[in-house]
């Protein structure tokens, strides 16, 4: 599974982006959980949002809850992050990941995108 992620950019304290995720490589990638994660400098890896394959059921970080949509178009085999509402400390690099067997493990990873908000 090939992942490409996109979208990120800069932005004011308040606003929004929207960041893409596009799966391929492997025909059922549309059955496969997918993951947004960040990392800041100087700072661990952390979870941000999940969507299971069917899209019927999400996950968010408490940061994020509320600002932040995860969604899913399974015909495009793209995954998104709506991000509302942003604050400087949401600046990373965000990575989508994809975890095959809906366990939690994630074995598919994007190359990451620069996602910075000024105060």
């Amino acid at each position: 599974v090939q992942l490409q992620a996109s979208g990120g950019g800069l932005v004011q304290a308040g606003g929004s982006l929207r960041l893409s995720c596009a799966a391929s490589g492997r025909t059922s990638t549309t059955r496969v959980s997918m993951g947004w994660f960040r990392q800041a400098p100087g700072k661990e890896r952390e979870f941000v949002a999940a969507i299971t394959w069917s899209g019927s059921t999400t996950y968010y970080a408490d940061s994020v809850k509320g600002r932040f949509t995860v969604s899913r178009d399974s015909a495009k085999n793209t995954v998104y992050l709506q991000m509302g509402s942003l604050k400087p400390e949401d600046t990373a690099v965000y990575y989508c990941a994809a975890d095959p067997f809906g366990d939690s493990v994630y074995d598919y990873w994007g190359q990451g995108t620069q996602v910075t908000v000024s105060s």
